[in-house]
């Protein structure tokens, strides 16, 4: 059940969300007070935007509570409108409302005039009307500064601007916008709106690092409740005051959800935690809860084990009771009776410790996904000695690419990947990142400049989109036919559970998708690694881990990310695609 209040707290408590296949959401409490930026963290699937879009109000939930303010807002990552719609209408109905404050207080302002004007003829008679226009107006400039009005133009520009939409005409059409434009401008439009509570699913998506830097500062200047679901590590680091994470592997829950001086809430559901502070916390939090729970698991196990042997076999190894032969029959009895008598009193109060323990017991931890790392090439790896056709003064050189570009998209660039070497294409939105990616793997001719690749190179892609041939075969199906049957199991790249990887690979998330391709790629690696936005729809853990596998890995890598976290620690070189600068 979902209800609003003029409270500023947004509130979920013990929510289920189930779809006909599964349980999505099982028992969450998490409040998020004014103030309070709450960054919502899992594996792929585990629930990140379904909680969204059931704290916005979007889904009920099969059980539990939610409270929100009046004024709460969902981003969603499709606008609204239809595509003859042009990006006026969308900000002119973001700022409908403070539109219909500055309405009022106009209205206002002329009732008040006119009831002075009125009350300066006949003083008596109107004092009354006078008071209520007065009340009606301060009423009204109240709502009229908390909104802006008299600055509204200027905010709806300076977010546009902020967002990389400031040369983007008013009157064009939402057809003629690029994807990551509509997802902009629908975070714009939300932002200018000011809403009390904003919910947001992965709002740097298709944002450069300016852009997120912006997005970041309206984020920590918000005064009511922020939720936002999101795998941009340094987003999660620069704004989250607390990590909520639906992964259920940190640590059995034993609380209730419960206020902190602060505010904030608690939560410990059965299917989310939280910690206080930002995402280098919350790694730590989260490895020192695991770790309890691993220790704690296994000291009740070796104790099941002490305990059931000694009810198995109590009667025979607690204590062995023998008497001399030249006893008589009586002493005999007297001590095999005592000696029952003290077996029969350990063994129960062993049972009875045992019962309690299996009832109480915690849960085994369920295992990690973990990326695995890169295995080794099948028939072996090619010399790291190349040199491309009539160029046998460049040794070591895998490609090459002299002046390449493509109209519109890529300015004429070149580039030299040698063996080992580790290479990170710099550049904003629109710089053509993603372009010369295309030419480098040659999915996509230039209009000019030259493509050399040495002999028996092989380049593997990464890409944005993952696009299947067939999207019903499961992922083991899709994963064995790029590969062979003599492949590694799926499951062993640590990326994909044997749940899933039965299951039809169109049927998986937009990250679980991505997983497979991202299986094919580092159980045959191929000599140049080529990944765009590797990071993308990745669970936080999975993504540490391969970057961290990414930089020990001997063969070339050329990759383009927005991932402020993975660049700042990239020991690679780089090439800047803004300037004419060479690669550093």
């Amino acid at each position: 059940m979902s209800a609003l209040s003029r409270s500023p707290h947004l509130a979920l408590h013990h929510v289920d969300r189930r779809y006909p296949d599964r349980v999505v959401l099982r028992d969450v409490s998490l409040a998020v007070a004014p103030g309070a930026r709450v960054a919502l963290v899992g594996e792929n699937g585990s629930g990140k935007t379904t909680l969204l879009r059931v704290a916005g109000g979007v889904d009920q939930p099969d059980s539990g509570t939610v409270t929100r303010p009046e004024r709460t807002r969902l981003v969603h990552q499709v606008l609204p409108f239809g595509d003859d719609a042009c990006v006026e209408d969308v900000l002119d109905d973001a700022v409908a409302s403070a539109r219909d404050v500055e309405r009022e207080l106009t209205a206002a302002a002329e009732a008040l005039a006119a009831a002075s004007e009125a009350s300066a003829r006949q003083q008596t008679r109107h004092l009354d009307a006078q008071g209520a226009a007065a009340h009606r107006y301060d009423v009204a400039l109240a709502e009229a500064t908390a909104a802006g009005v008299w600055s509204l133009d200027a905010e709806v520009e300076r977010v546009l601007a902020g967002l990389g939409l400031g040369h983007v005409s008013r009157d064009r059409q939402l057809g003629t916008l690029s994807g990551g434009q509509r997802t902009r401008l629908a975070l714009a439009a939300a932002l200018v709106a000011r809403p009390t509570a904003l919910l947001l699913d992965e709002p740097t998506n298709h944002l450069d690092a300016a852009g997120a830097d912006f997005l970041a500062a309206e984020l920590r200047s918000w005064t009511g409740p922020v939720l936002f679901a999101s795998h941009d590590r340094r987003f999660i680091e620069d704004v989250a005051t607390r990590v909520a994470d639906l992964d259920p592997v940190v640590g059995p829950a034993t609380a209730t959800e419960e206020e902190d001086d602060d505010g904030d809430a608690r939560a410990a559901g059965a299917s989310v935690s939280s910690h206080r502070g930002a995402y280098s916390e919350h790694l730590r939090a989260k490895a020192a809860a695991r770790r309890r729970w691993e220790e704690r698991y296994a000291a009740e196990q070796e104790q099941l084990e002490v305990l059931r042997h000694e009810v198995a076999v109590g009667a025979r190894d607690v204590m062995h009771t023998t008497v001399p032969k030249g006893e008589s029959r009586i002493a005999k009895k007297f001590y095999a009776d005592r000696a029952a008598t003290v077996i029969a009193r350990r063994v129960r109060s062993a049972r009875g410790r045992l019962e309690e323990l299996e009832r109480t017991q915690v849960s085994a931890p369920p295992p990690l996904l973990r990326f695995a790392g890169f295995g080794q090439r099948r028939g072996g790896r090619p010399s790291v000695r190349h040199e491309l056709p009539d160029l046998p003064d460049l040794p070591d050189v895998l490609v090459q690419l002299d002046d390449v570009e493509v109209a519109g998209r890529l300015r004429p660039t070149s580039l030299t990947v040698r063996a080992g070497e580790h290479l990170l294409l710099d550049g904003p939105n629109g710089s053509g990142k993603s372009t010369l990616i295309g030419v480098l793997v040659g999915t996509l001719a230039a209009d000019r400049g030259l493509r050399r690749l040495a002999p028996g190179i092989r380049l593997g892609l990464l890409t944005q989109d993952v696009v299947w041939e067939d999207p019903r075969r499961s992922a083991q199906e899709v994963y064995l036919r790029a590969i062979g049957e003599h492949a590694p199991p799926l499951t062993s790249t640590g990326l994909i559970s044997p749940r899933d990887a039965g299951r039809p690979v169109g049927s998986l998330s937009v990250g679980q998708q991505r997983r497979v391709a991202l299986a094919v790629l580092t159980a045959d690696p191929p000599d140049v690694l080529v990944l765009d936005e590797p990071t993308n729809h990745l669970s936080l853990g999975l993504a540490e881990e391969l970057e961290a596998a990414l930089a020990d890995h001997p063969g070339a890598v050329v990759l383009a990310s927005h991932d402020r976290w993975l660049r700042e620690r990239w020991r690679g070189s780089r090439l800047d695609l803004t300037s004419d600068a060479p690669p550093c």
